[in-house]
């Protein structure tokens, strides 16, 4: 028979191990204005990946493309394409970093915005002095930690995995966009 304590207990229990909290900084929308404020309209543009994609966004990236389907629109002024915006998710520490990319026709970045932070530390990466150091990487960027983007102490694998995913999605936009090319 179980005693009183350790079931008054194990609902304390469960609520520790959960995570702390979410927070929100910005919805798709808001993000995709911060990204690109001049564009009159964004067009959804899901892309689909097939097996021989991701392994390209893989191999050239280093980076493993997880999902099969990223989320895609396209930023346009007056029918003429201002880049690609992409909603991407990597792992921080141990959750989620919902975050939101802008690229450039050519290939470069325009801006990365952190939607939704999930860990309990590392959300320093959603200032804007650390999100800035990734515009205008371009692939023939070193994307090293450290060295062309800097850590932030306390919150590395934040830092490391955004960059990554930067990387990635620059990989992805020249592999399966192809008007990006």
């Amino acid at each position: 028979m179980k005693s009183w304590h350790a079931q008054a207990l194990l609902p304390l229990a469960v609520l520790v191990g959960a995570p702390a909290y979410a927070t929100e900084y910005l919805t798709v929308e808001q993000a995709q204005k911060a990204i690109f404020p001049d564009a009159e309209r964004f067009v959804a543009m899901p892309v689909q990946l097939s097996a021989q994609q991701k392994e390209a966004i893989t191999d050239q990236s280093g980076v493993k493309q997880r999902w099969d389907k990223q989320e895609v629109w396209r930023a346009e002024k007056g029918g003429r394409l201002l880049g690609w915006f992409l909603v991407d998710d990597v792992v921080g520490k141990h959750e989620f970093i919902h975050y939101a990319v802008g690229l450039l026709p050519e290939g470069r970045v325009r801006g990365v915005e952190v939607l939704i932070f999930r860990e309990t530390y590392g959300d320093q990466i959603q200032r804007a002095d650390w999100r800035k150091t990734l515009q205008g990487k371009t692939l023939a960027d070193p994307f090293k930690l450290d060295k062309d983007v800097p850590n932030i102490s306390g919150a590395t694998l934040s830092c490391r995995n955004v960059m990554n995913g930067v990387k990635r999605l620059l990989v992805l936009q020249q592999v399966a966009l192809p008007e990006a090319k």
